[in-house]
């Protein structure tokens, strides 16, 4: 035991020695919980409208204003139809609508008044979310009409405009529907990851770099010892930026923390075994600690993308669903929101804990077992 926490304590020298490991471990925490929450927002804003309006009577300016109000739109205005699709053409709008002549008129005396609206798809997701902007606001219009209008429509116009329906709803868990609520978890899960994984394999492959493995290996250390000593400080560390972490978000963004920290530590403490353990696996492959750079970053990318961190895993196709079920990242992340977000409990979570373990126990046999294969 005192072998092990003299290696430790060796580690840690030479971890807070490393000035290149320095602003890694500080600097990298508070510039990811800074500007990812931001930058990694699929809230879609600042869409350029075009508008035709080929009526210019009360009730387009009414429906164009609704437009200008709304926090989502650009607006532009062209004279025709011609302009408006050189501005999609150009990159210079997103989409176009065109209010036909005696709108007006044929919305309230004919009951029938259509509006065409082009929008540039090549983007889908950002076409279809500005496309739904674009129905609620009319939808929004048309209540304001019957609303304004009605007692002086005819039975039948007033039915075809159809009746106004009051919904009411309630947002769980994320009242505000704030976008940093529902990221600023999942990049806590990225921290975690980024140390317990990249680091810890970087700093096994130093010793092979510098020639110190060997000497190592020689000495009556034995290779359980010089492993737990190896990663240990980096099982510390990974939780030191959990915690430092969760306090830049409540500090920052208000995160909210409904369930108990403990739970989500006790996660992170065997979730932490499992990623020590890939770090150690890719560094009985690797030579050079960019060789263990290149092989983590393979992986973590993959693991990033399928977990459910951006986009939701229900989505994807059910292949990818099916390998989610190997994914650390995904676990971690879809518990971390349970327990911060909903106030989860051990019983919620217990299914992704036992999982986790049993990745952990495979994991680190394996890279022991390879480790002592190739040493």
């Amino acid at each position: 035991m005192k072998t092990i926490l003299f290696i430790i304590q060796k580690e840690f020298l030479t971890i807070f020695r490393t000035k290149g490991m320095l602003p890694i471990l500080f600097v990298m925490p508070f510039v990811q919980m800074i500007i990812l929450p931001f930058a990694a927002d699929y809230e879609i804003k600042n869409i350029k409208l075009t508008i035709v309006d080929n009526d210019r009577s009360a009730l387009s300016r009414q429906l164009n204003s609704h437009f200008q109000a709304s926090p989502f739109f650009e607006v532009l205005y062209a004279n025709t139809q011609e302009e408006a699709e050189s501005r999609v053409q150009s990159n210079q709008s997103d989409l176009y609508l065109v209010i036909p002549p005696r709108f007006e008129y044929r919305l309230l005396k004919e009951r029938n008044a259509p509006l065409h609206l082009t929008i540039d798809a090549i983007n889908g997701a950002k076409a279809g979310v500005a496309q739904a902007y674009v129905q609620s606001i009319i939808l929004g219009f048309n209540r304001e009409v019957i609303a304004e209008w009605g007692p002086q429509l005819q039975g039948q116009a007033l039915a075809a405009l159809g009746a106004p329906i009051d919904v009411s709803y309630q947002n769980w868990f994320n009242p505000d529907l704030d976008y940093n609520t529902f990221m600023v978890p999942g990049i806590l899960v990225l921290l975690v990851t980024l140390i317990g994984g990249i680091l810890a394999g970087i700093n096994i492959v130093r010793e092979k770099e510098i020639g110190t493995i060997e000497q190592i290996n020689v000495t009556p250390i034995r290779k359980y010892q010089f492993i737990t000593g190896k990663l240990v400080p980096f099982w510390f560390l990974g939780l030191f930026e959990l915690a430092f972490g969760m306090l830049l978000g409540k500090l920052l963004f208000d995160i909210p923390m409904v369930g108990s920290i403990g739970l989500v530590f006790l996660f992170a403490t065997v979730y932490l075994l499992l990623v020590l353990g890939l770090g150690l696996l890719v560094s009985t492959f690797a030579n050079t600690q960019q060789q263990s750079m290149f092989l983590m970053w393979f992986f973590m990318v993959i693991f990033i993308l399928m977990s459910g961190l951006f986009t939701p895993i229900e989505s994807m196709p059910r292949w990818a669903q099916t390998l989610t079920w190997f994914n650390p990242i995904a676990y971690f992340v879809e518990v971390i929101r349970l327990v911060m977000l909903k106030g989860a409990g051990w019983a919620d979570i217990q299914g992704s804990f036992f999982k986790i373990l049993a990745f952990a126990v495979v994991m680190n046999v394996l890279a022991v077992w390879n480790y002592r294969k190739r040493s």
